[in-house]
């Protein structure tokens, strides 16, 4: 009996085929869609930030080639320059006054809103209206005329015009932004519409009050979007320049006490052509900003509440 040997390769395993690899989707439509954001955040605003900052470190009038001065400036703001303070003073004033009456009173209204049964739609576009007319010189134009001599308060007071009274008249620039509460009040409605009418129920089953309820539960729910409003005022309270410009007429008066710091910004770099100077003081403006909206982000930990956090 003979036996048929068999080659070494059969006794092989059958090969198995390779598995392919899962094709990558091609990136080329996407960039093309974000090409527009892209070339507009670098051209419009990474590049002039850029040189902004390189600005900060020289000594430039816009007319002759910029002379590098090192922290010249910035010795000369924080050491040399009383104005610069004073602007700084005013503006925190203000950002004390204004966002808190404007956060309360955008409170308040959403809580009537949410009350009302009919007519709801209309009053809060009326409210919202003063949010996109406010922001315009017209406007403040307007509102300069009604606090001046002779205008509307004077009238109505008989305390004269706020405008020229240096410790009315930063009150009247407050006066301006605390009227332009709408898009905050749209916020705090749409949180408000977001609370589960079981927690009020449950809360007057337990003897709550009105006012408890409110602070018990309207308060902890909202904090959220509290937080939320608070932290977007304060970033605009302190680039606040066109009621300021407007009621002083462009002078930061009487006597600088409306003399914001964009204002002085302004001042500097392009009434007295020292943008060197001004660059240095938009980019502390800038750290200032930063390290405000990280305090209150570290501060939330202990007053914002969020549901679906058990620990909070």
């Amino acid at each position: 009996m003979t036996t048929t040997a068999i080659p070494p390769e059969a006794k092989r395993a059958p090969a198995t085929t390779p598995k392919r690899r899962p094709r990558r989707e091609s990136q080329g439509p996407a960039w093309v869609f974000l090409s527009p954001w892209v070339l507009g955040a670098t051209v419009l605003t990474l590049l002039p930030m850029a040189v902004s900052l390189y600005l900060s470190f020289t000594d430039y009038d816009l007319f002759n080639p910029p002379k590098w001065v090192g922290l010249r400036n910035y010795t000369q703001m924080f050491t040399e320059d009383p104005r610069y303070w004073r602007s700084v003073v005013t503006t925190l004033t203000y950002v004390v006054i204004a966002v808190p009456l404007q956060l309360a009173l955008a409170l308040v209204v959403a809580l009537a809103l949410k009350g009302m049964k009919r007519g709801k739609a209309f009053y809060r576009s009326a409210f919202y209206a003063p949010s996109l007319l406010g922001a315009s010189m017209s406007i403040a134009l307007v509102w300069r005329a009604v606090f001046n001599d002779g205008g509307t308060v004077d009238n109505l007071l008989g305390t004269g015009g706020w405008v020229n009274k240096p410790g009315f008249s930063l009150l009247a620039v407050a006066l301006l932004t605390v009227w332009q509460f709408g898009a905050p009040m749209v916020i705090f409605l749409a949180g408000l519409q977001q609370i589960p009418a079981e927690l009020y129920e449950a809360a007057a089953v337990d003897g709550a009050g009105k006012w408890r309820q409110f602070l018990s539960v309207t308060v902890p729910m909202l904090s959220p979007v509290l937080f939320f409003n608070l932290v977007l005022q304060t970033i605009q309270a302190f680039q606040v320049f066109t009621p300021a410009f407007a009621v002083s007429g462009g002078k930061g008066g009487p006597a600088d006490s409306t003399l914001v710091y964009t204002m002085y910004l302004y001042d500097r770099g392009f009434v007295a052509s020292h943008m060197g100077y001004a660059s240095a003081m938009a980019w502390v403006l800038l750290v200032v900003i930063g390290v405000v909206t990280a305090v209150l982000f570290r501060t939330s930990r202990s007053w914002v509440f969020y549901a679906s956090e058990g620990d909070r």
